[in-house]
């Protein structure tokens, strides 16, 4: 992955830092997308039954959605927070960024063993027929099985980006939406696991975007954590 130059938060034209921080912000949002349209592509070729499954894959989408919020509900919170602190307080921001990922590591848990109980009746709530509900819920209980992964990679990302590192969150957005793009047809037509094939690649490149951005944070100064940061602090939260 590239090297690149922190941004200085602090100093420079507001306008200039704007453009240098948002273009790749909004890149990494449509890059995202990618993972539920090229789903979209390779599902709607499955012979036979491609078009139930399509509609089977939208009816997720909402359920998707609302595991996403979570992920932005703690990183969107917690990261510009992160950055306030670094200035001043570096232990604080520490923390603060520990606490989140635990936070989301425990949101994802709550979220996985609920949806699995009850992700067949939500689909249904849905809008999922009885000729749908068997591919949505192949897609959405493989995609739960890597919740942890998917909210790691979400909320980690946030964190990335309020240290002036804009291109390098892109890039592991972009690097998981490559992986999804290529497993997708080998799991889905040379495998033949169709929907859960699908899911299998998204998570997989999900899995990808958290573990490279793990590794930034292992090596980053900035954010260097102890076991000790992890401890869950009501305050923080």
């Amino acid at each position: 992955m590239p090297q690149e130059r922190e941004v200085d938060l602090g100093s420079g034209r507001v306008s200039r830092l704007l453009l240098r921080l948002a273009a790749p912000a909004i890149t990494a949002q449509l890059i995202n997308v990618l993972y539920n349209i090229v789903d979209r592509m390779y599902i709607g070729h499955i012979p036979l039954y491609g078009a139930d499954a399509l509609t089977g894959l939208g009816v997720t989408m909402p359920v998707i959605l609302c595991i996403s919020a979570f992920a932005a509900l703690v990183s969107m919170g917690g990261a510009p927070r992160a950055s306030i602190m670094r200035r001043g307080d570096l232990p604080a921001a520490r923390r603060i960024l520990a606490n989140c990922a635990t936070a989301l590591l425990i949101v994802s848990l709550l979220l996985t063993v609920v949806l699995q109980l009850t992700g067949r009746k939500v689909l249904l709530l849905f809008g999922a027929s009885e000729a749908t509900i068997g591919y949505a819920w192949d897609y959405l209980r493989i995609y739960l099985l890597g919740t942890i992964f998917v909210q790691l990679s979400l909320g980690l990302n946030a964190f990335i980006t309020t240290q002036g590192f804009a291109r390098t969150s892109m890039y592991t957005v972009l690097i998981g939406a490559v992986c999804n793009i290529v497993l997708d047809p080998i799991f889905i037509f040379a495998f033949k696991w169709g929907m859960a094939g699908a899911a299998l690649a998204t998570v997989i490149g999900q899995t990808v975007s958290f573990a490279i951005s793990l590794v930034y944070f292992f090596r980053t100064k900035t954010f260097k954590l102890t076991l000790k940061s992890f401890v869950p602090n009501f305050k923080v939260f």
